[in-house]
């Protein structure tokens, strides 16, 4: 028998008892701190870190949830899908199977929702991009969407709100992205003047083409804590103009104190701050309704609202 075998027992051995496989899903690591959380303690914080209140990044239809009255939402335009007129290729797949393995991931057509609903009683158009779809890329349907949002909000005299989470404009569809920047800027110019409010929620990111148009627009742009607000990438700038930049430079911290957004939310007080703001809205515009018009809807501040 091999001298390397143990025969006397009752001697301890180096070797580590096997560990049970932890579930997938339970324990997520968070960005900013490091903390291992609970999955659930994050579900139950609106993913966010109750330690360092990091906000990750969530599904549009999450935000929805969180961010409107229970209930209240109701899903418009949902069948508007992306043609490919460029006949895009990019150096691993045509545009159309980028497309579809999006659709796939997130079983979503593209990368905004768009709908009606309330947020605190008070009647909203409302628009929703999604990170998770092709990094919340502004193509032509997003920005149809957002456009059709606007043109609701304006037919059905709803306050309009458009949350971004976005990389900017999809590269894929060229200038037809970029038109989206204009169709959508002149759209809100003809909202504020039949005085109906706009509120821009910038999310970690909000960047690019994006931020150049619809969501710096807003009568009231509020962002969460530390999110990313820029349009240009900061290892460009800093390439471009050959300085350091400032700490925190591009985050919503930042852009608060150089005036360009007007507040930054917890999302677990996004709701109720929202609400309040476009409770105040509808009182100064008499429900939003032209002069000497009445409102067509009836404000219910006490509307239900999610817990």
């Amino acid at each position: 028998m091999s001298w390397l075998k143990r025969e006397r027992t009752g001697i301890k051995t180096t070797t580590k008892p096997d560990r049970p496989e932890l579930p997938e899903g339970l324990w997520t690591k968070c960005d900013d701190c490091g903390e291992a959380l609970f999955q659930t303690v994050l579900e139950d914080n609106l993913w966010t870190c109750p330690h360092c209140s990091h906000h990750f990044r969530v599904p549009a239809r999450t935000y929805i949830g969180y961010l409107t009255d229970e209930g209240s939402f109701r899903e418009r335009h949902a069948n508007l899908v992306a043609g490919d007129p460029l006949e895009f290729r990019d150096a691993k797949m045509k545009y159309p199977d980028r497309l579809a393995a999006a659709q796939r991931d997130t079983g979503e057509k593209d990368a905004c929702i768009s709908g009606v609903a309330t947020i605190g009683g008070v009647p909203v158009s409302l628009a929703v991009m999604n990170f998770f779809f092709m990094g919340g890329s502004m193509g032509s349907v997003v920005g149809e969407k957002v456009a059709r949002a606007i043109e609701d909000g304006m037919r059905e005299r709803r306050a309009v709100v458009v949350v971004s989470a976005t990389g900017g404009a999809r590269m894929q569809e060229g200038i037809l992205s970029l038109m989206q920047m204009a169709k959508t800027s002149v759209l809100l110019a003809q909202l504020r003047e039949q005085r109906v409010p706009f509120v821009s929620l910038l999310t970690d990111p909000s960047t690019a083409g994006v931020l150049a148009s619809y969501a710096s627009l807003g009568d009231l742009i509020i962002a969460e804590p530390k999110a990313l607000v820029g349009f240009a990438g900061a290892r460009v700038i800093r390439q471009t103009i050959g300085e350091d930049l400032p700490p925190g430079f591009q985050r919503a911290e930042f852009v608060l104190e150089k005036g360009f957004i007007d507040r930054i939310v917890h999302r677990k007080q996004m709701r109720e701050q929202v609400g309040q703001s476009l409770g105040f809205f509808w009182h100064s515009t008499r429900g939003f309704a032209p002069e000497g018009a009445p409102s067509p809807h009836a404000y219910d501040p006490n509307a239900p609202r999610s817990s």
